[in-house]
């Protein structure tokens, strides 16, 4: 792995910069941040691996790949974990047998800072710390000038998560556009490009879109921190087509909004208490993320096939910090029921996430009397969860979440019953094991036909921090204790990420 290079500002800093610029806060020292088993790692090509527990089920055929920040180049100022370069971990299976792979999402940025041996484009969400991160700002500034960068063509990351629509395998980020993957038959995984959708979509688009599997739509949104509207909603049809934008003027001010959901009739919103400042980063005052305690939280519900947002509904809800959100559904004509999670101390999510509590909840809004009532699910610190995918917008029963150890990184996994409220069953990694998003699998690859919303499989990569040793863990979806049932040790170390997608073989 390529540290630093000599067209880095900050690889030879002078006494001069030293001393006037501050000292890195540990969330963005990449010395802190990127270490253990965050580490970033090589590109490695199709490795086969051996099953070293259990069998691979026949019915577990195509190939599960996640997605996570992994630096191309160490730079010596700010770089904070979720800044990294998106890499791919990628284990195809058939027949029993399983192929290993992990390669960088060729984004445009990637390619530039390939070439150069270095960062070029600055870290906004890091901060400025000094004259060092200055002079990289006005450098990447001249570059545009003088048509060495065609921001056209993007500048962002697609290192968040994965999504499979209008017949593409698309890797995101919300600061880009997505970038579509191919899955090879030979277990590789290749970077096509950048989807503009025919020139219809510019700038950026939410990491988390969300497919109607009954009108086969798919909708998202972006997210603008400087101009007005600050969130536009939009959808694609079954053709992929995008249609009109729909901005949400009665969103006032720049707000961290990562994730929403939909029902059948509805869109939802969650507005948190962390507003978003460009400011802060030209002031030199660290991340453009700022906490807002005078702030309520709330959540926004539109018509999903609303023009505009005229007849949007706000509802408050004090202490409600939304991140990501699992489902939503419509019982009867005036009640959703919300499920996600909602970060306690939310002032301390970019800082000091070890701090941040995650709790998963039911949240009940009556559309008629405006009453919101919220349960708190589990005492755990849960996130990074998975639901059957055929119930997007349709009641579930059924949630499995990571438990946080130091998120990303997950000591074991729950599933929670929604109905009975309750923790079912649960499955603990072990001393020095650590895992990520637990991803549910169905058993047939229609959804629909199962038998049970549950009947599947749980997927995940575990790694040992005394062995240093990685493997991909399936794990029995419907079993009291997440039942082992199979294990595969890969050729490399898999550093922690964030989130996967299981693609089955006829859609590669």
């Amino acid at each position: 792995m390529k540290k630093n290079s000599s067209c880095d500002t900050k690889s030879s800093p002078s006494l001069f910069t030293n001393i006037i610029d501050r000292p890195l806060h540990p969330s963005v020292d990449p010395k802190h941040v990127f270490t253990g088993n965050f580490a970033p790692v090589d590109e490695l090509g199709p490795t086969e691996c051996p099953v070293v527990d259990g069998r691979l089920p026949d019915s577990l055929t195509g190939t599960y790949i996640r997605n996570g920040p992994n630096p191309q180049h160490m730079p010596r100022g700010p770089l904070h974990f979720f800044e990294g370069d998106g890499m791919l971990h990628s284990v195809q299976l058939s027949k029993g047998r399983a192929i290993y792979t992990n390669r960088y999402v060729k984004t445009y940025k990637y390619k530039l800072e390939r070439d150069a041996g270095c960062q070029i484009f600055p870290n906004m969400l890091s901060g400025i710390y000094g004259i060092a991160d200055i002079i990289q700002c006005v450098a990447a500034v001249a570059r545009v000038l003088m048509g060495h960068i065609n921001l056209k063509k993007g500048f962002g990351l697609a290192n968040t998560s994965l999504a499979f629509f209008s017949s593409k395998l698309l890797a995101l980020g919300e600061s880009d556009l997505p970038y579509i993957i191919n899955s090879t038959r030979e277990g590789d995984v290749e970077t096509v490009g950048r989807w503009d959708f025919d020139e219809a979509l510019f700038a950026s688009m939410t990491a988390h879109p969300k497919t109607d599997i009954t009108t086969k739509e798919t909708f998202a949104f972006k997210f603008s921190p400087v101009f007005s509207p600050h969130l536009t909603f939009f959808r694609f049809d079954a053709n992929s087509i995008k249609q009109k934008d729909v901005p949400i003027l009665s969103i006032n001010l720049p707000t961290f909004i990562h994730d929403f959901a939909i029902t059948k009739r509805f869109a939802i919103f969650s507005e948190t208490q962390l507003a978003v400042s460009a400011a802060n980063v030209m002031l030199g005052k660290g991340m453009p993320t700022v906490f807002d305690p005078e702030k309520i939280p709330r959540i926004g519900i539109i018509l999903k096939y609303a023009t505009s947002d005229a007849e949007m509904k706000w509802f408050n809800v004090p202490g409600f910090n939304a991140m990501h959100v699992f489902n939503a559904w419509e019982n009867g004509d005036d009640e959703i029921v919300l499920i996600a999670t909602t970060a306690t101390s939310i002032e301390n999510l970019f800082h000091k996430i070890d701090m941040v509590h995650f709790s998963l909840e039911k949240v009940r809004i009556n559309l008629r009397t405006g009453h919101v009532f919220r349960n708190i699910l589990s005492t755990r610190n849960l996130e990074l969860g998975s639901i059957n995918s055929s119930y997007i917008g349709k009641k579930n029963r059924y949630v499995f979440m990571g438990v946080g150890k130091e998120i990303p990184k997950m000591e074991g996994v729950v599933k929670i019953d929604l109905e009975k409220e309750i923790e079912v069953s649960r499955r603990f990694y072990g001393p020095s094991c650590f895992g990520g998003e637990p991803l549910f699998v169905p058993r047939n690859e229609d959804h629909l036909d199962a038998a049970d919303e549950d009947d599947g499989f749980v997927v995940t990569y575990i790694h040992d921090e005394i062995h240093e040793e990685s493997k991909f863990l399936v794990m029995d979806a419907k079993s009291p204790n997440l039942d082992i049932v199979a294990a595969v040790k890969l050729p490399r170390r898999v550093p922690y990420g964030l989130h996967g997608l299981f693609v089955h073989k006829d859609n590669h």
